[in-house]
């Protein structure tokens, strides 16, 4: 059975996401959230906010802890490699060194806390009218599920510079994380983060951007392994002509929560945004959560939005929750609206694949393979790609399809 929302724009100066049932309900917006870089400003969530309530809290509790990272002498809580940085300028930017704090303000206390206890953070600049040969990758490794570990990440890329940066995550910690991005006037650059994390590892990340005028942003997260994931990306369209595009991809297994709270705000004239997350989940306790979030502000004249959450559940007893929320504070634009749909596999689908002599499981593994291939082909980085299309085999091996 499959619940679908697909609605018109919504009127100017409204707020409201759909119920799923056709009607539109008041909203608190991300606007309207405490922001600060404070962490006494933030209460220790009790699980019934709305910027919370989908949130296992009694998992993801030691992300609230006022604690320093917790590195020991030549053993750090998680260790960071750089590769393929040969053409970039890489440093690092004390609290209140510019351009750390430029693009990003916490709006929750583990974001606060990330930017309190992270004395330097990591900072990478494409420079100015520089295009990348291939990708630069981060590698973060955590060394213990037991260690805190906070962290910022500052990447910046120059007017005219074209560009891709990776993030990948491994192995266990339990990890506050910032991640801010300062896309210059004319710039192209990707931003692909990887959560491949151990089972115990905790992740709570907030990614910031700020896209200028006539520059691009693609934004993708993919979440395959950890216990707990909240990855939320914001990204402010602040320059006339600026475009982002936001995917992301999950698949969750028994015992696993993924969630990305989505913020694309059209502030400037003439911007172009998509965002489109897909996941698959199963075994009985597997879930996902992706609450999207679009404000078109009163300067935005011209916006182009559109925003979609598509979720294919395998198995009995997982859960994909899909909120999409639309604010439209100016009548002048090209379009806008949302959708999101949950559901099993499509029978027209599997239909097709067995009348031309394919078996059930197998037609049922290529209907999942085509479903997440279209968020793997959007990251444009080859081996990255190819590691993933393998990944999601495992991930199909390691499950059990129903039949």
């Amino acid at each position: 059975m499959t619940s679908a929302i697909q609605t018109p724009p919504v009127a100017p100066g409204s707020r409201a996401h759909s119920d799923g049932a056709g009607a539109f309900v008041p909203v608190q917006t991300r606007t309207e959230r405490t922001r600060s870089y404070d962490p006494a400003d933030f209460g220790v969530p009790a699980g019934t906010e709305v910027d919370w309530k989908h949130t296992p809290i009694a998992r993801i509790a030691g992300v609230f802890a006022d604690e320093a990272t917790d590195d020991r002498a030549g053993d750090a809580a998680v260790d960071w490699k750089v590769t393929g940085a040969d053409a970039i300028e890489l440093g690092t930017l004390a609290v209140g060194q510019a351009p750390r704090g430029e693009a990003f303000t916490p709006e929750d206390l583990p974001s606060a806390l990330a930017w309190k206890h992270t004395d330097e953070a990591l900072h990478l600049v494409v420079p100015d009218g520089v295009e990348l040969d291939g990708p630069v990758v981060v590698q973060l490794t955590g060394n213990g599920a037991e260690r805190r570990a906070n962290g910022h990440v500052v990447i910046e890329a120059k007017p005219n510079s074209r560009g891709t940066i990776v993030l990948r995550h491994a192995g266990s910690t339990t990890f506050a994380q910032n991640v801010e991005v300062l896309v210059r006037e004319g710039a192209n650059l990707t931003v692909v983060s990887v959560q491949e994390w151990a089972d115990d590892a905790i992740h709570a990340a907030a990614h910031q951007a700020r896209v200028g005028r006539d520059a691009y942003l693609r934004h993708v997260v993919v979440s395959f392994g950890g216990g707990v994931v909240r990855l939320n990306p914001s990204v402010e369209l602040a320059g006339e002509g600026s475009e982002a595009e936001l995917y992301g991809l999950s698949f969750s297994d028994a015992g696993q929560h993924f969630e990305s709270q989505v913020f694309l705000h059209h502030k400037g004239p003439h911007t172009r945004g998509d965002v489109l997350y897909k996941g698959a989940l199963q075994g009985e306790t597997a879930r996902s959560v992706w609450i999207g979030d679009v404000l078109i502000g009163r300067d935005a004249v011209g916006t182009d939005s559109y925003e979609a959450n598509r979720n294919l559940v395998l198995t009995p007893g997982a859960r994909a929750d899909s909120i999409p929320n639309l604010e439209i504070e100016t009548g002048d634009i090209q379009g806008a609206g949302h959708a999101s749909a949950t559901g099993r596999f499509d029978d027209e689908q599997l239909f097709y694949l067995q009348a031309r002599g394919i078996r059930e499981d197998e037609a049922r593994r290529l209907v999942v393979i085509g479903f997440l291939a279209e968020i793997v082909q959007k990251i444009g980085v080859p081996d990255l790609e190819a590691h993933l299309a393998e990944a999601i085999e495992a991930e199909l091996a390691g499950g059990v399809l129903p039949s």
